[in-house]
């Protein structure tokens, strides 16, 4: 199969039919090795359209944009034929003839069962394509008909109507324009409303059709074009929803109605109708949009004769007929019409004298009172209906004012009770916003607070950016509004940008910058002190009444009032934050027994911090520890709660305790805070050397888990209360994992909320990690960490509770890394460690760890001979480091101390700390185990130490065979009589 085909089909089903065409040409024009190509596509007439073109300049396709199917050009010419065409290069001497001279490959594209346009490729001087080539694009026409076919329809991007109760509210402002299409000679004509929604300038327009092509989007223009060949057709009605580019690039959605006309032989000779912005929801039922059919007033369309081809709702309620009964109709056979007086007369005079034309009607079956506006168009007229009844009976100034006067005492009501259940300052600025704006007929307000020798803005509303960086950047100047109400105390009401001028001329500038026009500075105060003011400001002169002006000064005390608390309460929960984030991790260790990935998200704003955590522990010999866990509240106590268990759980597992033990510490731990300190937790210990992860937790929602096949499960475990209500022995949960697996580690604010229960939390924490690992988002673990808090915890959604998520890949050391040998409880063991050490370093290629290893190994070996008891065995590992480990089964664990000069033992722990990168020791399940760990490049640095303990050793002992000389005995208490 031709390369270029195989990759076509591989374009994802619904391909916009603009993507479609621009592939089938680059793919037509490359297997050629062509100039380029056209695709044209049948219009509404007689012409082919040009849709799309590649690898040619606009120069050039500018006069192939329109091509009459007469035409002796390619396009028309493998139209007319129904089949392939090729047309050689024109000689020089033909250079003058139009369109391109070069040789063309044209092939008619059909769909529906009829020709619907061409696809030509402009080869330049080569000659005809060979078979085969005809062959392939034959192929790629085939590939684009069949993609066509599929590609989604425009229905399917226009945006649905969310709320049935949306449709029926008013549109206000909705613009209208008229249009009339020449189908003869594709001249169109726009009039001013359409220019401006198409966003064309007039000296752009050509008064062509390509005007109207050229801002329509291109997967729009295949369908768009099709139906109005459908309704030229039918002779029915056009109406079509499509994209339209404006002049800053975007698209906006449009909508256009109109109906063909024909001369006496039936031939099709103009399409007139009108156009309007389709930027509300739409109904999947109505053929009209929404926006139009709910405009406030009343619209109506007529076409040259008169005739009705459009109106929306309130015209239909006004005319007390439906549109279907309308359409079509003349204008003054409508019942409602009729009962108009001089509505006949006064229409055909505006559109004789081309002028619009208003007048008052009174509706005598319903008592309205419409004012009527008549605007001609060049074809037809447009009739707005405005209902101005209730405008009329809103006389009386007295009654208006007493009905505002108790709007305003219901809203300071509502205010005062928005102030009182406000936390934070932007929730302050945000109840006096709505409730204090509207009833004043405000538009703007800035809340400002003193910050050192500024006022800093704590809020505003109404107010662009540059205005407010203008503003925080100027130092104290008593020559302000705001610094001289805020040092006198008292208010100022400026009514106008001259009032304002003449207040603080060194400002003059700020009210053409703010493009406000009157204001009032509210000075706040609280506790005898003025921190900071409140300016309410407006779009037009307002002079407040003295009613007013009080109202306003009230306003200001609640203000300031709530506005002290909630500062208080904003420093307050910045600190808890600043610690809480001080007590989490600042970063994850790089460990190769997993890769990790964290976030922290605290709650949302108008909510104190709480206490989760996370944290990853390194241990020894390839184990790690992951931790998560949640401190019940929220506030400082819970944060320094956190910080402290955080603490205790590394010094904990720094003990290389069993998971249960440290749970039964931390429940100690959380005892010892009070009765009210619920702590939920979960540790799981990972040994990369088994691949065996125990899980303990107290309360905690289980871990998910990830295997590599996509399967998540959340283990089965034990329904143990929290720390501080449990009682011990805690349960130990211990899962065989496979390498590579993922294991999630949350806190219940990732998955559970007021509206989500944990169990409908897990199950979507679930999904998306399925998810991820199908399309490989899991392979980030950053991404991962970004995926599930996102989708868990959006950020539209304020979150009531913080949450914390540990991400991590576990891995396993290969056995290939792993060696370990019994050893008996002989003299001759130590010198059979040195041997297996000896023999291992070398078949892994670390020779020069050899004398090293072979010493500690010694020293462990020789002294749990002498002073432990078996069994007893010998492990190394080779992962990131080289780790030696020594078995056996006594519990005494070894203790360094300070030998004296004239002790014969007691060195042996100091010998290790010197040649080893660091060491210790822990429980398992028959006893101990002590190991040390080596840099796999040197000691870093550390030499001269070892050198210094080899003297030491050999100075204290006469050879290393059996376990003569380094016999300090590890296994002894610090003050044990076995150390010698």
């Amino acid at each position: 199969m031709n390369p270029r085909l195989a990759l076509l089909s591989t374009a994802a089903s619904g391909t916009p039919e603009s993507e479609v065409f621009r592939l089938a040409l680059q793919h037509a024009a490359g297997e050629l090795c062509a100039l380029g190509g056209m695709i044209h596509l049948c219009g509404p007439t007689s012409g082919l359209c040009l849709a799309s073109a590649v690898g040619l300049p606009s120069a050039l396709t500018g006069s192939w944009e329109i091509i009459d199917e007469k035409s002796p050009l390619a396009p028309a010419r493998a139209l007319r034929r129904g089949a392939a065409l090729w047309l050689p290069p024109l000689p020089a001497e033909a250079a003058d003839s139009p369109g391109p001279t070069t040789g063309m490959a044209a092939l008619p594209v059909s769909g529906g069962g009829r020709i619907m346009g061409t696809l030509t490729v402009l080869t330049g001087d080569r000659s005809e394509p060979t078979p085969e080539q005809w062959d392939f694009l034959r192929a790629v026409v085939a590939w684009a008909e069949e993609r066509m076919a599929r590609a989604p329809k425009m229905s399917e991007f226009v945006p649905k109507d969310p709320d049935g109760d949306r449709s029926r509210q008013n549109v206000p402002g909705l613009r209208v324009g008229w249009w009339d299409w020449n189908l003869q000679t594709d001249e169109l004509i726009w009039d001013a409303a359409v220019m401006e929604l198409y966003g064309s300038k007039s000296a752009d327009f050509t008064g062509k059709v390509q005007d109207w092509m050229h801002v329509l989007h291109p997967d729009d223009l295949a369908p768009t074009m099709a139906e109005a060949q459908r309704a030229i057709r039918e002779h029915s009605v056009y109406e079509a929803v499509y994209r339209v580019r404006r002049l800053d690039g975007t698209y906006g959605w449009s909508r256009a109605r109109g109906m063909p006309t024909y001369d006496d032989s039936g031939r099709p000779l103009r399409m007139v109708g009108v156009r309007w912005e389709n930027s509300e929801s739409l109904s999947a039922r109505d053929a009209l949009s929404r926006a139009l059919r709910q405009m406030g007033d009343g619209f109506l369309a007529v076409d040259a004769k008169w005739r009705v081809i459009f109106t929306n709702l309130e015209a239909e309620h006004a005319m007390g007929l439906s549109q279907d009964e309308t359409f079509g109709r003349v204008l003054w056979d409508l019942p409602a019409a009729r009962r108009i007086k001089g509505l006949e007369r006064r229409c055909r005079k505006a559109a004789a004298e081309k002028k619009p034309v208003s007048f008052d009607a009174l509706m005598p079956d319903t008592g309205r009172r419409y004012r009527l506006r008549l605007v001609p168009g060049p074809v037809g007229c447009a009739l707005y209906l405005s209902d101005v009844t209730e405008k009329l009976r809103m006389q009386e100034e007295r009654r208006a004012a007493e009905r505002a006067a108790s709007e305003r005492a219901a809203q300071i009501m509502e205010l005062t009770a928005a102030l009182a259940k406000a936390t934070t300052s932007q929730d302050v600025v945000d109840a006096v916003a709505r409730r204090v704006l509207p009833p004043f007929d405000a538009v703007g307000l800035m809340v400002q607070a003193i910050e050192g020798n500024r006022l800093l803005n704590v809020g505003s509303v109404g107010y662009a950016d540059d205005f407010l960086d203008v503003v925080n950047d100027r130092v104290a100047a008593g020559t302000s509004p705001s610094w001289q109400v805020v040092s006198s105390g008292v208010p100022a009401f400026l009514s106008s940008r001259q009032e304002y001028a003449a207040y603080a001329p060194d400002h003059a500038d700020l009210p053409a910058i703010a493009d406000k026009q009157a204001w009032a500075f509210l000075p706040l105060t609280a506790s005898g002190r003025t921190f900071g003011v409140c300016v309410v400001s407006f779009d037009r002169p307002r002079r407040l009444t003295d009613d007013e002006r009080s109202l306003l000064t009230t306003i200001s005390a609640l203000v300031a009032q709530a506005l002290e608390r909630a500062r208080l309460y904003d420093a307050e929960r910045v600190r808890s934050r600043e610690l809480q984030r001080s007590l989490l991790p600042t970063g994850l260790p790089d460990l190769a027994a997993c890769v990790t990935a964290a976030r922290y998200l605290p709650a949302g704003q108008g909510m104190d911090v709480g206490g989760d955590w996370y944290d990853v522990i390194p241990l020894s010999s390839g184990q790690v520890a992951l931790v998560v866990g949640d401190v019940m509240g929220h506030g400082l106590p819970e944060a320094a709660a956190m910080g402290r268990l955080r603490t205790a759980v590394r010094t904990l597992a720094d003990l290389e305790l069993p998971p249960d033990e440290i749970m039964g510490h931390l429940n100690d731990i959380v005892g010892e805070m009070g009765d009210e300190s619920y702590v939920t937790c979960l540790y799981a210990l990972y040994d990369s050397t088994t691949q065996v992860c125990s899980i303990t937790h107290a309360g905690h929602p289980p871990p998910a888990l990830v295997y590599p096949d996509g399967t998540v499960r959340f283990p089965e475990l034990g329904a143990d209360p929290p720390l501080g209500a449990a009682e011990p022995p805690f349960e130990t949960v211990e899962l065989t994992v496979p390498e590579g697996t993922l294991v999630v580690l949350y806190t219940d604010g990732l998955v559970e909320s007021a509206k989500r229960d944990i169990d409908t939390g897990m199950a979507d924490l679930a999904r998306l990690l399925r998810t991820a690992h199908a399309d490989g988002g899991d392979a980030d673990l950053e991404r991962l960490c970004d995926t599930l808090t996102a989708g868990l915890l959006p950020a539209e959604h304020q979150a009531a509770d913080d949450a914390a998520v540990l991400v991590a890949r576990l891995h396993a050391l290969n056995a290939d890394r792993m060696a370990s040998w019994p050893l008996t409880e002989e003299p001759k063991a130590a010198s059979l460690a040195r041997r297996y050490v000896r023999e291992q370093l070398s078949v892994w290629g670390l020779d020069d760890l050899t004398s090293t290893t072979e010493l500690l190994a010694s020293e462990l070996v020789g002294n749990v001979v002498r002073h432990a008891k078996g069994p007893v065995s010998l492990r190394l590992l080779h992962g990131a480091e080289l780790i030696c480990e020594v078995f056996d089964g006594s519990l005494t664990m070894p203790r360094m101390r300070r030998a004296a000069d004239t002790d014969e033992g007691g060195r042996g722990l100091q010998l290790i700390t010197a040649l080893s990168q660091r060491w210790g020791s822990r429980y398992t399940a028959k006893g101990k185990c002590i190991w040390t760990e080596q840099a796999l490049h040197g000691l870093d640095g550390r030499g001269n130490q070892s050198s210094d303990a080899l003297e030491l050793m050999l100075l204290s002992t006469g050879g290393f065979d059996g376990t003569e000389g380094l016999d300090v005995d590890l296994n002894a208490p610090s003050s044990g009589e076995g150390e010698r």
